[in-house]
């Protein structure tokens, strides 16, 4: 990082409280400023205080449905466009069946996000992904749709 740059803002979601201390020392270490929350309503009042360049969030949030969260990002004209890594121990496969038969608000879709990782998560697939999410809005994910 350059003297003078302005750190990217990374919001974490996430319920685990040693998980969240790992990201967010893990992701400040390689020169991202970090916020975080431990519930959805939290985490959604920071996203529009904070405006962060990227959100990882915890698709199983205890009572509160990171799934639900995103789609709420999705639905909020100022945050639709921040690049979302949802992270779960559910496998991407299921995820995806589940996010497809999930009844959204006026009957539309809720697009795919930037990334999914299944937990344990490795710091240097995380760290790559956050790199290339923050630094252009292609998603990494879209060369690996045929397989």
């Amino acid at each position: 990082m350059f003297p003078g740059t302005e750190r990217k803002k990374i919001l974490i979601v996430e319920d685990e409280l040693d998980l969240r201390i790992f990201l967010c020392n893990l992701l400040g270490n390689c020169g991202y400023e970090t916020v975080d929350a431990p519930n959805r309503t939290e985490g959604l009042q920071k996203a529009k205080r904070e405006k962060p360049a990227l959100i990882i969030l915890d698709v199983m949030i205890p009572k509160e449905d990171g799934i639900q969260m995103y789609r709420e990002i999705q639905a909020d004209q100022e945050l639709k466009n921040i690049p979302v890594i949802m992270v779960s121990t559910i496998d991407r496969k299921t995820f995806s069946f589940y996010q497809k038969f999930q009844h959204s608000p006026e009957g539309k879709g809720v697009p795919e996000p930037g990334a999914y990782l299944e937990k344990p998560l490795e710091a240097e697939e995380l760290i790559a992904l956050v790199d290339r999410l923050t630094t252009t809005t292609e998603c990494p994910l879209d060369n690996d749709k045929g397989k």
